[in-house]
């Protein structure tokens, strides 16, 4: 517990600065974030991350990572996606190269984390600078109160399992519970700061970010069972790894994009 704490003060005391700061500081912090959280992927794998395809995957979620402005250089007729293609198929040439050493399997598993883990802090991004700090706390306040919410109701009242085969220690009251706590947070807070649509409507968004951010730690969850760690990674003690840590938020924040408000 000492080592959890002294982690989430330190790490805090970081990252609320750099949300504070925004801009470029935030971009490059996302970056980085978005490599370690691939690498965090190919070492559950079992896979070398000093490796060709491995730089290719990190050229890959940098490409869907970073603002929008940084590819205004490109040629009207080369698209963002276009990038990613060619990504896509030097992972694909790579299989060749290595003699099947990195598999199609591999090539998959990399395009889809590109797209998972890129689209996640790209949003960071964007919410944050286009929409605003206040709204970037808003989402990410949800998600906290949602997840340390249903840790506490849960162990007061938890009594049936969420989805056992899955997430063992999680169960519907503690869900719930996470759920009703994010709703209370949200009606204060968008009494001293009004979003992008009025209050029911942020309120039901609120929810939806809640539920979105559950989730989000079950596939996190299922992702680890899945290759059989117990932690993503190692880089924040007592906490584990950056997909552990940005597991809720890598599906919450794509879903302001999705509902309008950046």
């Amino acid at each position: 517990m000492k080592q959890r704490v002294i982690t989430a003060v330190v790490a805090l005391a970081i990252f609320i600065p750099i949300l504070y700061l925004g801009g470029v500081w935030l971009e490059v912090a996302a970056a980085l974030l978005a490599v370690v959280a691939m690498s965090e992927i190919f070492i559950m794998r079992k896979r070398i991350i000093m490796s060709v395809d491995f730089l290719i995957a990190s050229l890959g979620v940098l490409i869907v990572t970073l603002p929008d402005r940084l590819f205004d250089w490109l040629p009207h007729f080369i698209t963002r996606l276009d990038l990613i293609y060619v990504v896509v198929v030097l992972l694909l040439l790579h299989t060749v190269a290595s003699k099947n050493k990195t598999t199609y399997d591999d090539v998959g598993i990399a395009t889809l984390s590109l797209f998972y883990i890129g689209t996640g802090f790209h949003n960071l991004i964007t919410v944050r600078n286009d929409a605003g700090l206040d709204t970037l706390m808003f989402a990410l306040l949800v998600v906290w109160l949602t997840d340390s919410g249903a840790y506490i109701m849960g162990r007061a009242f938890g009594r049936h399992k969420l989805w056992p085969a899955i997430s063992p220690n999680k169960t519907w009251e503690g869900s719930l519970g996470g759920n009703l706590w994010a709703l209370v947070f949200a009606a204060i807070y968008l009494q001293f700061f009004p979003q992008f649509y009025g209050f029911w409507p942020m309120m039901g968004i609120a929810l939806v970010l809640s539920i979105v951010g559950s989730l989000g730690d079950l596939v996190e969850s299922a992702l680890k069972r899945y290759y059989g760690v117990k932690d993503s990674g190692k880089i924040l003690p007592g906490h584990g790894g950056i997909l552990d840590r940005f597991d809720s938020l890598l599906l919450v924040l794509p879903m302001l994009h999705l509902f309008g408000i950046v």
